[in-house]
């Protein structure tokens, strides 16, 4: 009997797995490749770089930009589509998130951004991504066609990945991996909320571990790097392979910049201070103070991702908008920046709002734009890619009906790699489904 119960409840587990994949799974269907030239005819081309053409023609063919102007010759089977009155733009990029990754921040099995452990540097984004994802029709049905996703945990987190917002597979959607290793710089600064339950000396010494971790570290994956380069040779035995130390090389060689995590100013300077002391190729993202060492990252020639214009003062005696002004702060200095957001699985969509907040706080209209496109792209090193409209480029682009930074302005195609875009989502499908519900009931029309 007891036998029989634990077969009928292994059986009731198994259809309750499965019945949760279905619902877990996105509606909308993966595009294929494009088979013919599609060209965009009288609209508004802003190619980001360069000067806006007017009443302007784009065609692609084989996922990429072959022409775009006033007047272009069509090749034999091409499909025109009128978008007269409409706006194309570059296909939107956030450099900030955790798109498929994380599902429900809540639900541990959608959970897939957090790795056990302090160092995890072989941890890759890509191979955990899940394509099925609902939140990547909703965050590309607002024009981001391409996403850079990371793991969080730990002090080294992992090497994050570009991924192309639809495809069936992980590697359908990988543009570019990895695009960075991922470390969080530990708080140099006493927490005194009263929420933190943890000492000032508990917290004095877990920094002091932090940072006797990350030096410890990076010592040990220099002296696994000249070891594997001496493997082998000369009667030395073979150096045995650790894939955590390994993981380090491409970026103690330079090949691979290290995006660390810091926002408050002493938690940058430390950050960037012990970078430069490393040799190491460094983005800053978080960087909510960064415009208080915008000189000194000017001068190091450090990057920033900003990775919440929205955010509200961390200090009482600050300005209510010292977040909304961070972009154009950085931008006067010359700083190297783009406009991130990954606050909340669900919003990751959001970024547009970020870049327009810091449009309305005196960033300029064209620089908006940039932080989300061709700014992020060069950044993430995918600028060959993505970014702007240009021959060559991949054909990943969006046509509107106004700036993307409006807030009442739609997406009404999108294309990546030439290939057209489902936009429908379940924001959309539940939206249709309750105005059905009051239509019948006969409170709408």
């Amino acid at each position: 009997m007891r036998s029989l119960s634990n077969k009928l409840l292994l059986f009731l587990s198994l259809a309750l797995i499965q019945s949760a994949s279905f619902i877990l799974a996105s509606d909308e269907v993966p595009s294929k490749k494009q088979d013919h030239p599609i060209a965009l005819i009288g609209a508004t081309i802003h190619p980001v770089i360069g000067d806006v053409i007017v009443n302007g023609t784009i065609l692609f063919e084989d996922g990429k930009i072959t022409n775009l102007g006033t007047s272009i010759t069509l090749p034999t089977g091409t499909q025109s589509i009128d978008v007269a009155g409409r706006h194309i733009y570059p296909g939107l990029i956030n450099a900030d998130t955790r798109l498929g990754l994380l599902e429900v921040g809540s639900v541990p099995g959608s959970r897939d951004d957090d790795e056990l452990g302090d160092m995890n540097p072989n941890v890759r984004a890509e191979v955990a991504l899940n394509p099925d994802s609902e939140l990547l029709s909703v965050v590309r049905a607002h024009g981001i066609t391409v996403a850079n996703s990371f793991p969080r945990g730990g002090i080294i987190s992992g090497k994050s990945a570009a991924i192309m917002l639809d495809g069936w597979t992980w590697e359908d959607m990988t543009l570019k991996a990895p695009v960075a290793m991922h470390m969080n710089w530990p708080r140099m600064t006493i927490n005194r909320a009263w929420w933190n339950s943890t000492s000032e000396e508990d917290q004095i010494k877990n920094r002091k571990e932090a940072l006797e971790k990350i030096d410890s570290f990076f010592d040990d994956a220099k002296a696994y790097m000249t070891a594997k380069s001496v493997s082998g040779k000369n009667g030395l035995p073979d150096q045995k392979v650790d894939l955590r130390l390994e993981a380090m090389i491409p970026v103690l060689k330079g090949e691979l910049p290290l995006w660390i995590a810091a926002s408050e100013i002493k938690q940058i300077q430390a950050a960037i201070d012990w970078a430069e002391s490393k040799g190491i190729k460094t983005v800053i993202y978080g960087g909510a103070d960064s415009w208080r060492l915008a000189k000194e990252l000017k001068k190091m020639n450090i990057p920033v991702v900003i990775s919440s214009v929205l955010d509200v003062p961390t200090r009482a005696w600050e300005a209510y908008d010292t977040g909304y002004t961070l972009a154009n702060n950085l931008y006067k200095e010359g700083v190297k920046f783009c406009i991130g957001y990954a606050t909340f699985a669900g919003e990751q969509h959001n970024v547009r709002y970020n870049a327009a907040m810091a449009v309305a706080h005196g960033l300029p209209v064209d620089e908006g734009i940039k932080s989300i496109t061709i700014y992020a792209a060069e950044i993430m090193g995918i600028d060959d890619r993505v970014g702007s409209l240009e021959i060559g480029k991949d054909a990943t682009l969006i046509v509107t009906d106004g700036n993307p930074l409006e807030i009442v302005t739609s997406v009404s195609m999108e294309f990546i790699e030439g290939r057209p875009i489902d936009l429908d989502n379940k924001h959309k499908r539940l939206y249709r489904k309750y105005t059905e519900k009051y239509r019948q009931k006969g409170l709408i029309k």
